[in-house]
């Protein structure tokens, strides 16, 4: 059987899986025009996506940075659901896949150099006035990442977790995550606008992907492995790699940013949403750890501390 032949049969029997008829499919070929770079990525709709407040050319820059930033986690929340749904999953395609997402977050802290260095103090501190009360706490997709991750009691507010377990409601831990401490007053349970219209827009489809994550993320996921390959050396580094390179690595590359931009004169600016951003950021207050038991008690009481 010609090649030709054999790749027609495969064919027939894709289309008949589905119903559909092979020489139909077959015709319409006839009218399709050839496939082109700039419609296969959709160049022109990406590159019309940029639209500035203010008339400073660096605003620019800061639009196409977080607009770059997206689509990575868009690439991590996608490796990350391969493992999620995968049933019989071994250490091999745990670690290319944990790897995977680490090297998007190395791409991710190593950017940020792009800001720091490459945009003005002085027009940033102007078209940000714009900016309020928007804020980059407002990534819907880096929420999702968390939840991707751990456990959600890992997520909770260091002040609450003792308080909370996995019989805790999704609302009540939800109403806890460590990141709801740069919105709300946890005295008097007043929410800022800021995080009152990001609950708004997400509340509903954060407790939906929180809900399918809770049994599928990644350290609930590695517990479920049978012991020799939860003792997999690779494994075990990649997972201790992933954990630190989100929750140390990039957010110190991030909080060293802002500062950059927000210490001024030794006065500490108030973020565009209002939250009170040195403490919701740095590592030390709230000590975000995806996989805790891949940590020393050493390495667990000084999260955050030496950066």
């Amino acid at each position: 059987m010609s090649s030709h032949e054999d790749i027609e049969l495969q064919l027939k029997d894709k289309f008949n899986a589905i119903g559909q008829n092979l020489d139909t499919h077959l015709t319409g070929l006839l009218h399709a025009k050839p496939i082109n770079y700039w419609d296969y990525i959709q160049t022109d709709a990406l590159l019309n996506l940029q639209i500035q407040r203010t008339t400073l050319p660096d605003e620019m820059v800061f639009i196409m940075y977080h607009q770059i930033n997206e689509l990575l986690f868009k690439m991590i929340l996608w490796e990350i659901d391969q493992v999620a749904r995968k049933e019989d999953v071994d250490a091999a395609f745990f670690s290319d896949k944990l790897m995977r997402v680490s090297r998007y977050f190395d791409m991710l802290t190593s950017s940020f150099n792009i800001m720091r260095d490459g945009m003005s103090v002085e027009q940033y501190n102007k078209f940000r006035t714009t900016l309020t009360p928007a804020s980059g706490f407002q990534s819907a997709q880096y929420r999702k990442i968390e939840f991707a991750s751990t456990e959600l009691i890992n997520l909770i507010d260091n002040r609450f977790r003792e308080t909370i377990d996995r019989n805790t409601s999704y609302e009540h831990a939800f109403n806890h995550l460590y990141w709801q401490a740069a919105g709300k007053d946890y005295k008097t349970g007043k929410k800022s606008y800021l995080l009152t219209v990001f609950e708004e827009r997400y509340k509903d489809e954060f407790l939906k992907f929180a809900e399918f994550y809770n049994t599928h993320n990644l350290w609930t996921k590695f517990k479920s492995l049978p012991k020799h390959v939860k003792e997999d050396r690779a494994l075990v580094n990649a997972m201790r790699h992933y954990d630190y390179t989100v929750n140390i690595t990039w957010v110190m590359a991030h909080y060293n940013t802002a500062n950059h931009y927000l210490n001024i004169g030794g006065e500490t600016a108030e973020a565009t949403g209002g939250s009170e951003w040195v403490k919701y950021m740095h590592p030390k207050y709230q000590k975000r750890i995806f996989f805790p038991d891949l940590w020393t008690e050493n390495e667990l009481a000084d999260w955050g501390k030496d950066v």
